[in-house]
């Protein structure tokens, strides 16, 4: 129950500091002098930070210990973040922020979680596992939904007294801040959330490697169309076509992590009655739908609904999915299967993320965001066809053997 506790208390002080470098990197680089290339650069460095650690955790993340290797990612997170709140130049930026692994993309994925993931999925029960990964979402997004809070909270506090770039740098300060503490909350696990043999190497059987090359593939297309609606761009995307302020995005991202937070209880209750597959492919589905209508939107609030509606929706697929991926490997491959299905994500981000700045300066603002529909509704069709008869053990397949 201890180590349950900093676990859980780990994911939402990390979740509150994405929260805040979701909103406020875009307008702090900005400020700092950094064009819509340069932002999305980043973005793409930091994210291919994240991917490089993530296959680092899937090689050798048993062997070196679960606990040493959370504590010293986390505090490398905590340096990328300081790095970006000091305004290092552009070239730099690129460099620290790949070390740093900085996470501009507003979402918890990465090394970090693909440990945890693997820790918890061999901590229940088949018929409980589903339900675990909803809640560890719901955390993660109710953290999420703070840091957001805290954007809008200290300008409301301020007044007009304090400047927004004065905020802006104090806020993800205090993002590096919270990395920071997660670093020491992990260090305190107990040898108990380590594998019961570790290995030198993680080694994937032949059954498992078809799987996993199958729904990486797909993984790999819907993380092209999620790199292209990271947070940082769609504040660009609400702040261009609409004048939207920090504050305004703030509420509206904490909105949207509150809703994405409470589909992933959804989710489970969804999940044991029509399956895993199905709940992953029949909620996202729509979700894409309402992505492409937001762009298409005449107004600030007419977008703001849209995007709300497609949040409600959009993360329903996230613990079903882990809890999926989880159950169709044996349990001495849950660490690496666990980082190289994140590692294929956070890769197509930071592909997607690279491209999504030009797009958005030299094509249209809205462009990336259209073709991240296109893309979602694609893969949605190829996930369903690719898994509907592969069933996980509780739903009455075979136990991975």
């Amino acid at each position: 129950m201890r180590d349950s506790r900093l676990l859980f208390a780990s994911v939402l002080l990390r979740a509150l500091s994405i929260g805040l470098v979701g909103v406020l990197l875009a307008f702090h680089l900005g400020r700092a002098g950094f064009d819509e290339v340069q932002i999305g650069a980043a973005v793409s460095a930091g994210l291919w930070g994240m991917g490089a650690a993530t296959l680092a955790v899937g090689v050798w993340g048993d062997a070196l210990g679960r606990r040493r290797t959370l504590a010293g990612l986390a505090a490398l997170s905590a340096a990328g973040v300081a790095a970006a709140a000091a305004g290092a130049a552009p070239a730099l930026a690129l460099v620290l922020g790949f070390v740093g692994m900085l996470n501009g993309a507003g979402r918890d994925r990465g090394a970090l979680p693909a440990l945890e993931q693997a820790v918890l999925a061999s901590a229940v029960e088949d018929v409980r596992r589903t339900r675990s990964f909803a809640v560890y979402n719901l955390v993660a997004d109710a953290g999420l939904a703070g840091g957001a809070v805290l954007v809008w909270v200290a300008r409301r506090a301020s007044g007009n007294e304090t400047p927004p770039a004065t905020l802006q740098a104090a806020g993800m300060w205090a993002a590096a801040g919270l990395l920071a503490a997660t670093a020491l909350l992990y260090a305190r696990l107990s040898p108990r959330v380590e594998p019961a043999v570790r290995a030198t190497r993680a080694r994937l059987s032949k059954a498992s490697r078809g799987k996993v090359a199958r729904i990486c593939a797909l993984f790999a297309l819907d993380g092209v169309g999620g790199g292209f609606v990271a947070a940082t761009f769609l504040s660009l995307f609400f702040r261009e076509r609409f004048d939207a302020s920090a504050e305004t995005v703030a509420l509206l991202f904490a909105g949207s992590r509150v809703l994405n937070a409470l589909s992933h209880l959804g989710a489970a209750w969804l999940a044991k009655r029509i399956g895993l597959v199905n709940t992953m492919v029949f909620t996202h589905a729509p979700s894409s739908v309402l992505l492409f209508t937001v762009t298409i939107a005449p107004t600030f609030p007419v977008a703001a609904l849209l995007y709300l509606l497609r949040e409600g929706l959009v993360e329903m697929d996230v613990p079903t999915r882990q809890s999926y991926v989880m159950a169709i490997v044996r349990p001495e491959e849950r660490t690496a299967v666990s980082a190289v299905t994140n590692l294929v994500r956070i890769a197509s981000w930071a592909v997607a993320a690279a491209v999504a700045g030009p797009l958005m300066r030299d094509v249209g603002i809205e462009v990336p965001m259209a073709i991240a529909a296109g893309l979602k509704l694609t893969y949605d069709a190829l996930l369903y066809v690719a898994f509907r008869r592969t069933r996980p053990p509780e739903e009455g397949g075979a136990t991975p053997g």
